[in-house]
């Protein structure tokens, strides 16, 4: 529900008109905060209207786009105290609460909100966007999960062996609690690991694995089981790895959890991988692309065809940043297929496929069949044999832009693993637009950040040259309750993008080593996952430790 002052204050200052407003001002419901509409209105500039909206009203802008809040400051106000006026804690500071508001016309009920929670208060103004964002992020308890979390079919349940009664009301509550857990803190994937004499939980958090619970032995069995009752997952069996997938609803949002399990010598350990919708970035400018970087790569699954190859470990984000390509691709004119293994997350109006290997649908199958399906772009999975190789590089050269992933350290070897696959050197560089190499890095607190020095002797031994080291400034974070004591939230990609100019393609019809390469790629511009990382610990973003950890050896380009 909108205020009438604020409405008013939006129009007064030229960001909408009366008649787009009105609709707003109808919008009697109490829990929801309307003026987020304001954000897709094509004349409303977020920014310029919280700086005049400061101005008149004579109270501090600032943006808190990249803020982050810690959870012991959140919960100083009720949610529901935070909808009803628009405020938002960030901060105790000399026994006053400061609270960020997007909407100036608060200030009038400021003694009641003082009064309310019982606290002097200052309050500043920020935008919409960034409020939206803070609000978005606030931290439910776990408690508050369990009771949200349910099944999305949960009939399926009763053709099982083994009911609800047999596991027990604990291993439920458990189960869940886990799940909850894990949905709050973000976490990527969830490991249930049996040994001799213990039973653990660990929780894979910004790349790093964490003990989460310490579950009595005893509750190993009927946990397990229920996990894989929940994943649709055979509980008789337990001699050979099985996959699944659980689908719940979580505080309202639909999140997936990939299933496998693997027999061990004491029992049969589970991992579930978190696929959260809300939480696949699609738009790769938000990527951490560099300028060049993004320009090239755009440039390079925009032409008509070719092929587009993304490579890395996994889970370094290989996934998303071809999901991100697809979304930007994907209108109505262009016919788009997918193989994946599995699929993790469902794109409108893309068809996706999910290989089956045991039916014979495999990545190479799979492409064969959609090339007989009229399209436009496809995307496999993975290039994992010649065969596959072989009928991507066709369906390249034969009008169609392909996407796909391979197993890599860098760029430049990605060349050299495809021609090692036995794929012809001049079907190679006649396919083959662009190669992006890419890692993930821990993204330093930005609550908790603070300025360390590093000797320039250092940051010269790590690619730094010597002019930049002299001047360059960087960070860590000290541990905060935000970050869990860590000093990192989030993490940061690192990218190396190689365009196959027509000097690179020499260097490939000659067979050149992918360090030869890769030096030829340098000198044209490309800048390593080394420089990239670097470049991420100049910017604050990262430390020198996560740079160096992730970016491997760059003997070659010194």
């Amino acid at each position: 529900m909108i205020r009438k002052e604020f409405a008013e204050l939006v129009t007064n200052l030229g960001m909408a008109t009366v008649k787009l407003i009105r609709p707003l001002l109808n919008n009697k419901k109490e829990d929801e905060i309307t003026e987020f509409s304001l954000l897709g209105f094509e004349n409303f500039d977020d920014k310029k209207f919280a700086q005049a909206a400061a101005q008149k009203y004579k109270i501090p802008f600032i943006d808190l786009s990249n803020a982050s809040v810690p959870e012991n400051v959140q919960n100083l106000i009720k949610k529901t105290n935070v909808i009803r006026y628009r405020i938002f804690p960030i901060q105790k500071r000399e026994g006053k609460i400061v609270l960020a508001t997007f909407d100036p016309t608060i200030l009038e009920k400021e003694k009641e909100v003082s009064t309310l929670i019982r606290s002097q208060v200052e309050i500043i103004l920020t935008t919409i966007s960034a409020w939206k964002k803070l609000f978005e992020e606030v931290r439910q308890s776990v408690d508050e999960i369990l009771s949200t979390i349910k099944e999305v079919d949960e009939s399926k349940l009763q053709d099982e062996k083994i009911d609800e009664q047999d596991i027990g009301q604990d291993v439920i509550t458990m189960v869940n609690r886990i799940l909850a857990e894990a949905y709050l803190k973000k976490v990527s994937d969830i490991h249930i690991e049996p040994y001799e004499k213990k039973f653990r939980v660990r929780f894979r958090l910004d790349g790093e694995l964490r003990e989460a619970f310490d579950p009595p032995r005893s509750m190993m069995l009927p946990l397990i089981s229920r996990m894989k009752i929940m994943a649709k997952m055979d509980i008789s069996e337990k001699r050979v790895p099985q996959d699944g997938r659980i689908k719940l609803m979580v505080a309202g949002r639909p999140i997936d959890y990939r299933v496998s399990s693997l027999p061990t010598l004491f029992g049969e350990k589970i991992v579930l991988r978190l696929l959260d919708s809300s939480n696949l970035q699609l738009d790769m400018t938000k990527l951490g692309f560099e300028k060049k970087q993004i320009e090239v790569f755009q440039e390079a699954i925009h032409r008509p065809f070719g092929m587009v190859l993304v490579t890395g470990p996994t889970g370094s984000g290989k996934t998303t940043t071809l999901y991100s390509a697809i979304a930007e691709l994907n209108c109505v004119d262009v016919n788009i297929s997918t193989a994946e293994d599995p699929v993790e997350f469902n794109l409108e109006g893309v068809n996706q496929v999910n290989v089956k290997k045991e039916v014979g649908l495999t990545f190479a199958s799979a492409l064969k069949a959609f090339l007989r399906q009229d399209p436009d772009i496809v995307l496999i999975g993975e290039i994992r044999d010649f065969e596959t190789g072989e009928i991507g590089v066709e369906a390249a050269l034969t009008g169609h832009m392909v996407l796909s992933t391979l197993h890599t350290n860098d760029a430049s070897a990605t060349v050299t693993r495809l021609l090692n696959m036995g794929i012809e050197p001049f079907l190679v560089t006649a396919a083959l637009n662009c190669i992006v190499a890419q890692r993930l890095a821990r993204r330093i607190c930005p609550n908790c950040k603070e300025e360390v020095k590093i000797p320039k002797e250092q940051l010269v031994a790590a690619g730094v040259s010597p002019a930049s080291a002299e001047k360059m400034k960087t960070y860590q974070g000290k541990g905060c309750d935000a970050c869990g004591g860590s000093g990192y939230k989030g993490r940061v990609a690192i990218y190396e993008v190689l365009a196959m100019t027509p000097r690179l393609r020499e260097l490939v019809l000659r067979h050149a080593s992918s360090d030869e390469i890769k030096m030829m790629a340098i000198k044209e511009g490309m800048k390593t996952l080394r420089m990239s990382a670097l470049t991420k610990v100049a910017q604050g973003q990262t430390t020198l430790e996560q740079a160096l950890s992730n970016s491997g050896s760059d003997d070659v380009a010194k």
